[in-house]
């Protein structure tokens, strides 16, 4: 059996080139029958042996706001997936066969992962907007705006500022802790700490109102104080005698299962 590999181009081994031994472990692995131990360990060999691709492929990624280490970890997964379905017999070059089919794996990634949640586009928009604007805003007012300062710099409703603000996690880059654009230590979650009660509109609103009361008790109390009282997560944990990162960790938790709940509604 002959098995077809891409020669015509050889460059350094840093820009992906496939390890010289790989045809010949491709023709060994497609020799064997699929139950043969010794299959087994010609296929490791052979994965192990075009890493440099997958890592390769993973770098043009890396800043897309993702880890090298886990674009690495999905490339790999595409690379075994081209691994274990090449069919020589069909006349493909393995490279030109792995290379798109690791790239698939990789866009999947982040096409699953860019907005993790079914966000409505007019929410996903406004969010972008949001982050887009509160940098200048911030600098503008000489501190964190409010949902009512952002609102009227956007010309949007308050109700649809806090709706967007509440799902912006679901797109990964963005999260609520995030310093904010043209700021150096302003948090988006700090626009919704405002002296004004920031969440008493929307607590009115019939899709929220019972979502915010089946909270637990403290996440509910930590929840008024960061958004009614504008106390910062420091103040919070010497109020409650709970670390700040664990107010860190109940705020998030809050606010995922509220933008989850409200977004399945």
């Amino acid at each position: 059996m002959t098995v077809a590999i891409d020669r015509a181009r050889r460059p350094s081994p840093s820009d992906g080139d496939l390890d010289g031994r790989v045809p010949g472990l491709l023709a060994r692995m497609c020799a064997l029958a699929r139950d043969d131990p010794a299959r087994a360990e010609v296929r490791a060999e052979l994965i192990n042996r075009c890493r440099p691709l997958a890592a390769y492929l993973a770098r043009r990624y890396r800043n897309r706001g993702e880890p090298l280490d886990d674009l690495v970890q999905i490339a790999t997964v595409g690379l075994i997936k081209a691994v274990d379905a090449y069919d020589p017999e069909r006349g493909v070059l393995f490279g030109n066969y792995a290379v798109p089919t690791i790239l698939g794996e990789i866009k999947r990634h982040f096409r699953d992962r860019a907005w993790a949640l079914r966000v409505p586009r007019r929410l996903q928009e406004l969010q972008l907007r949001i982050s887009r604007e509160a940098g200048p805003l911030t600098q503008r007012l000489g501190r964190s705006p409010t949902v009512a300062d952002l609102a009227a710099d956007l010309c949007e409703p308050e109700e649809d500022i806090i709706a967007a603000l509440v799902c912006a996690p679901a797109y990964r880059a963005l999260s609520l802790q995030a310093v904010l654009p043209g700021t150096e230590s302003a948090e988006l979650l700090d626009a919704l700490g405002a002296a004004d009660p920031l969440l008493e509109g929307v607590e009115q609103r019939a899709t929220l109102r019972p979502l915010i009361a089946r909270l637990p008790d403290r996440e509910k109390r930590i929840l008024g104080m960061r958004f009614f009282a504008n106390m910062t997560q420091s103040q919070i944990a010497a109020e409650t005698g709970i670390s700040q990162m664990h107010v860190s960790r109940l705020l998030g938790r809050s606010l995922r299962v509220l933008r989850e709940a409200l977004l399945a509604d």
